[in-house]
């Protein structure tokens, strides 16, 4: 089976997909650049293409307005891109974080590179966190990411991390996710991004009120199939419970972490609680959903339907209670 993950790195516990390299703590960005396997470049070549004339004699055409981007090091092709795509290189990515880690007390926790090089990332925690009821620990995470082949803006992503079970959760405010875009048809300016980052960052203390208010809302066992009907199979909550289920291994999965199976479903702030109906989801996404493999799963649970499974997830929560 062919890897999505090209190679990654780590600090600490090896992380849930169980892939990359460990590192030990306060590494260099240098060393990061080499374990997580983002010591190339991306290099542009114009678009060529071959075409039979009279006599079977091939000429060489240049097509202008796009060009091949590929990697330094293996010349390996990465994507075709109009000339006005904006690359970002793997080192970039890191360099976001120099002054975060050497200034502001982030430390770099994972980076790698998936698909071949087709998108790279970093995570670092902040050191913002906070303990739930029953010391359930949450804490707070920068993401950054992005692509060459268009299928991902380069995006800062606050994020948590349950340390309990290592569920990953997007920040979001009143259905708002608070990442931070850059389309590839702009120039990336990680300063600028940093002062727009600022603002969603600060909102960390508001978010967490909100995850405090789901560990307190008491859930009843119609609320909880209502909830996972609606997230998993778009169900209305109050909607008659159909004949045949619809997406149903994934319902009872869910069910049966929310009810004791799940890491952390014990504990107070989870047990019959919002908290819990939202962390059974994460963990599905992030551990038990269907996938090719590890890595696929990862890059579906940060960057793909995973990830709008669990945001689906997070509205639900807070609606329930609002």
């Amino acid at each position: 089976m062919s890897h999505l993950v090209e190679q990654m790195a780590y600090v600490g516990a090896a992380p849930w997909h169980g892939l990359g390299k460990r590192l030990t703590q306060k590494q260099p960005l240098e060393v990061w650049q080499r374990e997580a396997g983002m010591n190339w470049q991306i290099q542009e070549s114009p678009v060529h293409f071959k075409a039979d004339t009279v006599g079977n004699l091939s000429t060489i055409h240049s097509f202008l307005e796009q060009k091949v981007l590929y990697r330094s090091d293996s010349k390996a092709p990465l994507s075709v891109v109009s000339n006005r795509y904006q690359v970002v290189q793997p080192r970039e990515v890191l360099e976001f974080y120099r002054d975060l880690t050497e200034v502001s007390g982030y430390e770099l926790e994972t980076a790698g590179v998936l698909k071949g090089g087709r998108k790279f990332w970093a995570l670092a925690k902040t050191g913002q966190g906070i303990a739930l009821k029953g010391n359930d620990q949450v804490n707070g995470y920068l993401l950054l990411a992005t692509s060459c082949d268009g299928t991902l803006a380069t995006t800062a992503t606050p994020t948590t991390v349950r340390v309990v079970c290592n569920n990953t959760l997007t920040i979001a405010l009143d259905g708002t996710i608070k990442a931070i875009k850059v389309p590839h048809s702009t120039r990336f300016d990680p300063q600028a991004m940093k002062k727009q980052l600022g603002v969603a960052v600060s909102q960390w203390d508001a978010f967490m009120y909100r995850m405090r208010a789901l560990a307190e809302r008491k859930v009843q066992w119609h609320e909880a199939l209502g909830f996972f009907m609606n997230v998993l199979c778009d169900a209305s909550p109050n909607s008659p419970l159909p004949t045949v289920l619809p997406n149903e291994r994934a319902l009872r999965k869910v069910q049966s972490l929310y009810e004791g199976q799940g890491r952390g479903a014990t504990l107070e702030s989870a047990q019959g609680t919002a908290w819990g109906l939202l962390n059974a989801v994460t963990e599905y996404v992030d551990h038990e959903r269907r996938s090719r493999s590890n890595e696929y799963r990862m890059d579906s649970a940060w960057f793909g339907q995973g990830a709008l499974i669990k945001q689906r997830a997070l509205t639900a929560a807070l609606q329930l209670a609002a």
